[in-house]
């Protein structure tokens, strides 16, 4: 059966309209494609630097559980009062308890209850990656400010308040991670299958790989 005439000029009407743009969409594909054959498009920008042996120290500070890469420096207990009372009572309460932000002592013995409460003292499994963590993103509104030394002390203060140092304990690159955390074993290492993820009953992470 023949097209109804009244379609086939539409549809011709509707192609006519089409073709300019089809044509400029080619044109300008074309033009593209010249441009960057062009010398100034193979020529580097000149945006940015090779990062200097400095530069790149600045920002390579991250801890390793094992204590890898901790600094110079030392701090005590009572040092670390100070500076917790200066820099993050404020936010974790004059005992780490009050808020209004992240609890940071008690709590252990709760990690298998229905309510369970997750603090340096019961929860994490290092020491020193409590050092690591309270050096980049510490305090809130200054991170990186505080010195290797003051780092050193508010470590030994928070863990003291956790009854896991001593009242007189002096934390520095050698005795940190030295220091077994309560919740040391309660951490296994997994390993996903390849190319999947695991979230439950996963097997144990081979060491020889």
């Amino acid at each position: 059966m023949p097209m109804p005439l009244v379609r086939s000029l539409t549809a011709i009407v509707l192609l006519i309209g089409l073709l300019p743009g089809l044509a400029a969409t080619a044109q300008s594909q074309e033009a593209a494609n010249e441009t960057a054959k062009s010398p100034a498009a193979q020529q580097r920008l000149g945006i940015g630097q090779t990062p200097t042996e400095e530069l790149i120290n600045a920002w390579n500070i991250d801890v390793a559980p094992d204590g890898t890469n901790l600094p110079d420096g030392a701090g005590s207990v009572a040092q670390g009062q100070k500076v917790f009372a200066d820099t993050c009572a404020a936010c974790h309460g004059e005992h780490g308890t009050e808020g209004p932000m992240d609890r940071l002592v008690g709590g252990r013995g709760t990690l298998a209850t229905k309510k369970p409460i997750m603090t340096v003292g019961s929860y994490w499994p290092y020491a020193t990656t409590l050092y690591d963590y309270v050096r980049r993103a510490m305090p809130l509104n200054a991170p990186q400010s505080l010195t290797a030394d003051q780092v050193y002390a508010v470590t030994a203060y928070v863990l003291n308040m956790n009854k896991i140092v001593s009242d007189n304990a002096v934390l520095d690159r050698n005795s940190l991670p030295k220091i077994k955390m309560p919740n040391r074993e309660g951490f296994e290492q997994t390993e996903a299958p390849r190319g999947a993820a695991c979230m439950t009953n996963c097997p144990p992470l081979d060491p020889q790989k």
